[in-house]
């Protein structure tokens, strides 16, 4: 039975070390799992991802890779506040990296999210702003029928709400998808900016 306690430090320390202990899905992975994550009671800024890339997963450091530097960059942040665990909390759908798959990387494991994922966002009560990022991330965080596909979730940004920005995934793999959607750009990224630059005071 899970233990429901307030939202307290304690609480949520000894849940992470429990999430970064966690092997359920390595049955599954081609690779030992490493959960990668960060979390902290103060953060306002939620960013809610896929799962960690080979490259994330054998450095442990989340979005420590070519998509790492192009979020920092459309959110107008420095390394050294994205990686502040009191300022940005980051959440993939899965922790551990799923393997390779034939156009790509697999999914993130469901078990993951089934597992922690209430559990971790019931003890950060100051988050502000959740970047919703991906498919699989839109699909637990958006409400239901707000858009059939990605591209129709992040079009739609502006029904979200002021504490919810759906965003395409960052990596070059995308390069095409921006090329294509301009709107992305000249809307969306301005009013990521101004929303992350209000929560830090700047």
């Amino acid at each position: 039975m899970v233990q429901r306690a307030g939202p307290t430090s304690e609480t949520l320390s000894r849940l992470l070390q429990d999430v970064r202990a966690c092997t359920i899905c390595a049955p599954h992975l081609s690779v030992p799992p490493r959960p990668v994550l960060q979390a902290a009671g103060g953060a306002r800024i939620l960013i809610a991802g896929q799962a960690p890339g080979r490259k994330v997963a054998a450095s442990g450091i989340p979005f420590d890779d070519a998509s790492g530097e192009r979020l920092r960059e459309w959110m107008g942040i420095d390394r050294s506040s994205f990686y502040d665990p009191g300022v940005v909390a980051i959440l993939p759908m899965g922790f551990c990296y799923p393997g390779r798959g034939r156009s790509g990387d697999l999914p993130p494991r469901p078990e993951c999210a089934a597992t922690w994922r209430a559990r971790l966002l019931e003890q950060l009560p100051s988050i502000r702003l959740t970047l919703v990022i991906g498919a699989y991330a839109q699909a637990w965080h958006l409400k239901p029928g707000t858009g059939a596909t990605l591209t129709a979730a992040v079009r739609a940004w502006r029904g979200h709400g002021a504490q919810v920005l759906p965003l395409p995934h960052p990596s070059p793999r995308n390069n095409g998808w921006l090329q294509r959607n301009p709107w992305f750009e000249a809307e969306v990224l301005p009013e990521l900016k101004a929303r992350v630059s209000a929560l830090r005071g700047k």
